[in-house]
């Protein structure tokens, strides 16, 4: 197993490594480490059946159970397809997922430690995979802010909610009424790692509606500010997909961004996503 960090401030690609098999507690302490420490892992080539990737998910933590019931596995509730392929007139998978910056379901009290995406189909054009996902470092942007501005912000607490100005953003119209049904929650503007204690901005324009003890139009310009921030180009990474990688993300440290530049029914896009749950925000 042979793990090769990207140029980049997050990102890592671990080769050689056979999810398919129980892994030794060595091999598994070197992949967390890499994950803790780059955010974003890539294992290309694997070829996983859906007990095997619930099994490698649940070497994390606890695999999570999605409220978007209706895309998930029918013999596997932990697997949630993410998929732009329609049958019956519908969509089989969660097709618009990742069209704003966020990280994902900040809106929870205990948002997940990490998501895992399995490509089994990729959108491809000429040759060229299509369909790239972005990230950004939360941790590297909140580095980069002057001292002022962290003293500033350090004990701000913003408001998530899921159907809050997320819905503005014309994404998630199909499931409106599921994501009625979930409370907004409170969390840190600024979050510490629970296992690298790095600080990190916690803050997405998509989820954020405001902050406590703030004006409303003060506090949706400052959760501008700091999600703009955290996008910004030296702290970005880019994983461009092949059929068969798994790539996971730690929704601590960075947000991400899908590209859509791909469309139904010229091109096709299957993934399976699974989530490993976390702890309340500190």
């Amino acid at each position: 197993m042979r793990i090769e960090p990207s140029p980049d401030v997050i990102g890592a690609t671990i080769h050689d490594a056979d999810l398919t098999q129980p892994l030794s507690a060595a091999d598994f302490a070197r992949i967390e480490t890499a994950f803790n420490a780059r955010a974003v892992i890539s294992f290309p080539r694997q070829h996983l059946d859906e007990a095997q990737l619930v099994a490698f998910a649940q070497r994390f933590g606890e695999v999570e159970r999605i409220f978007l019931t209706h895309y998930a596995h029918p013999r596997h509730p932990e697997i949630m397809y993410v998929s732009n392929i329609r049958e019956n007139g519908r969509d089989i998978g969660h097709a618009d997922a990742g069209r704003v910056w966020h990280t994902d379901m900040s809106y929870t009290a205990r948002p997940p430690r990490a998501t895992l995406l399995y490509a089994l189909e990729v959108p491809m054009e000429n040759g060229v995979a299509l369909g790239d996902t972005h990230f950004a470092s939360a941790a590297d942007a909140h580095d980069s802010l002057p001292a002022e501005t962290q003293r500033r912000i350090a004990n701000l607490r913003a408001i998530h909610q899921v159907a809050g100005r997320r819905a503005r953003t014309g994404t998630g119209q199909g499931d409106q009424a599921l994501r009625h049904e979930q409370p907004a929650v409170i969390h840190p503007v600024v979050r510490t790692h629970p296992y690298t204690s790095r600080k990190c901005l916690y803050v997405s324009e998509g989820e954020c509606a405001g902050i406590e003890g703030m004006a409303a139009d003060q506090a949706l310009a400052l959760i501008e500010e700091l999600a703009e921030r955290i996008v910004e180009p030296p702290f970005r990474h880019t994983h461009r997909w092949q059929v068969h990688d798994l790539l996971m993300w730690d929704n601590c440290t960075v947000q991400h961004l899908a590209s859509f530049d791909y469309r139904w029914p010229q091109h096709r896009r299957l993934m399976q996503r699974v989530t490993v749950g976390g702890s309340a925000p500190v």
